[in-house]
């Protein structure tokens, strides 16, 4: 692991010696040139990337006198070496990568970067997940020790696996490093046991039966974010477009948060990606919180991972998260609600309504469901997962994606890839519990003996029948 994260500082370091005009620079007609490096895969960016690009915003905050480069990557690894050769002026990349990023240019007063602002974030981990072929016999991460995990050496899912393991004593695994797209189709050719990635991947393969979901990153209970970097020099220099670029994300946080469906409807025409996995992460009570602000729990969080990254390679050497976190100009473009909103936790996107099968408010994201069906332009939402599937039993039309909470971590998952218990003794809304993973329910039932196992089917028949 030390060798290949050298090999990622490496790549940021060699683009130092990259000639050429950098960007800034007053190109053709007079227009003053910004340059973007985003993540079209990685759909916890998509405010400062995907969706903040196929929206207009940033173009008519700034008007005709600039000239917009959109460049897009699988990682943050590239976005990185294009800032230090002054080729890119604002990136979003998640938290690993962001210190990988903030490494590489401290030191270098030209190149140096500032965090500026968050896209997304999860307070567990559950941006970040393990899965393992659907016909594999692991059930828990400890059943993968001697295998070969795929994974993108310093990525947000890179750094959940490894600390993962790390919790859990385990050593005698290999990890291979891959892009995204190269490691999911190594783990369904049978070249790695299993796959360790970040948003959008694990729910991309466990929609398409491609994975099993193994190991969830919120059972780590450490939070999990992308975020946006500048060069300092940059923004010193265009202050202007810095703040019309924060106005633009938050224009299109409030516009994801508006209207969900037809902002994942967006995203995943421009990635390729389904709908019914943008909106798995991007939607209503989703794995991702939108929320623009810096919180101190996430620089607490990054402080966490520079020590961790300290421990696993001598050539990391450290990064003060405290200077390189500045919301001064995201205080300027957000107004006088920020202190009030970077304190707060709560989803500002959660899944409210009528459950019209169950008859009762939909009030309590810890239970709070939702149901897509085919046809429909919008969701219904149920009040628990035991009514959700309720739903799905009574439904007229067939079901794009039923979405509930694991009943221990709170992660989003679907209906029907996640594992079943019933409770018998539960009131009859509560019934059926859900768990992102078999390791989940198993800790579950342990504290719970009278629960038992049930299969997805099993469980829509037994809520019509406990409805009657």
């Amino acid at each position: 692991m030390r060798k290949i994260l050298t090999a990622v500082l490496l790549l940021a370091a060699t683009a130092c010696s990259v000639s050429g005009a950098t960007s800034g620079d007053t190109g053709g007609e007079g227009k003053t040139k910004l340059v973007v490096g985003y993540q079209s895969k990685t759909i916890n960016t998509v405010t400062a990337g995907t969706l903040l690009r196929s929206l207009g915003y940033l173009e008519k905050r700034l008007g005709g006198k600039y000239a917009v480069e959109w460049q897009d990557y699988d990682t943050g690894a590239p976005i990185t070496a294009k800032m230090v050769a002054g080729k890119i002026d604002i990136g979003s990349m998640g938290d690993y990568p962001l210190l990988i990023n903030a490494s590489r240019t401290q030191s270098i007063p030209a190149a140096r970067t500032e965090l500026i602002s968050i896209t997304g974030y999860n307070a567990r981990g559950g941006l970040n997940m393990v899965v393992v072929p659907p016909a594999s016999k692991a059930r828990t991460l400890a059943d993968l020790k001697g295998a070969k995990i795929s994974a993108s050496v310093g990525s947000a899912g890179h750094g959940t696996l490894v600390q993962a393991l790390e919790k859990a004593g385990i050593t005698d695994v290999e990890t291979v490093n891959h892009q995204p797209a190269v490691g999911a189709a190594q783990l369904e050719s049978g070249g790695v046991q299993a796959y360790a990635q970040f948003v959008a991947w694990p729910g991309l393969l466990a929609f398409q039966n491609k994975g099993r979901l193994v190991y969830d990153g919120s059972a780590l209970d450490v939070p999990t974010f992308h975020g946006v970097v500048v060069r300092q020099a940059y923004a010193k220099d265009h202050p202007e477009i810095v703040d019309a670029f924060l106005k633009a994300q938050i224009d299109a946080t409030r516009y994801l948060h508006e209207h969900p469906l037809q902002a994942a409807e967006s995203v995943a025409r421009a990635t390729g990606l389904p709908p019914e996995v943008v909106y798995l992460y991007n939607g209503r009570g989703g794995i991702a919180t939108f929320d623009v602000t810096l919180k101190q729990s996430l620089q607490a969080a990054h402080e966490h991972d520079v020590a961790y990254l300290k421990r696993i390679s001598a050539d990391f050497s450290g990064v003060n998260v405290a200077s390189f976190v500045n919301d001064a100009y995201l205080r300027k473009a957000y107004g006088p609600a920020y202190d009030a909103d970077r304190a707060s936790t709560v989803n500002p996107a959660p899944i409210t309504g009528k459950d019209t099968v169950c008859g009762v408010a939909v009030d309590d994201p810890k239970t709070a469901s939702e149901l897509w069906l085919s046809g429909e332009s919008e969701t219904l939402a149920a009040a628990t997962p035991t009514c959700l599937l309720r739903q799905v039993a009574a439904a007229k039309q067939p079901v794009r994606a039923a979405y509930v909470p694991d009943t221990a971590t709170g992660t989003r998952w679907f209906a029907d890839k996640s594992v079943w218990l019933r409770d018998p003794a539960a009131a009859a809304n509560a019934r059926f519990l859900p768990f992102t993973t078999e390791e989940g329910a198993d800790a579950y039932r342990k504290e719970h003996p009278k629960t038992e196992p049930v299969a997805y089917e099993a469980a829509l028949k037994g809520a019509g029948g406990d409805a009657r």
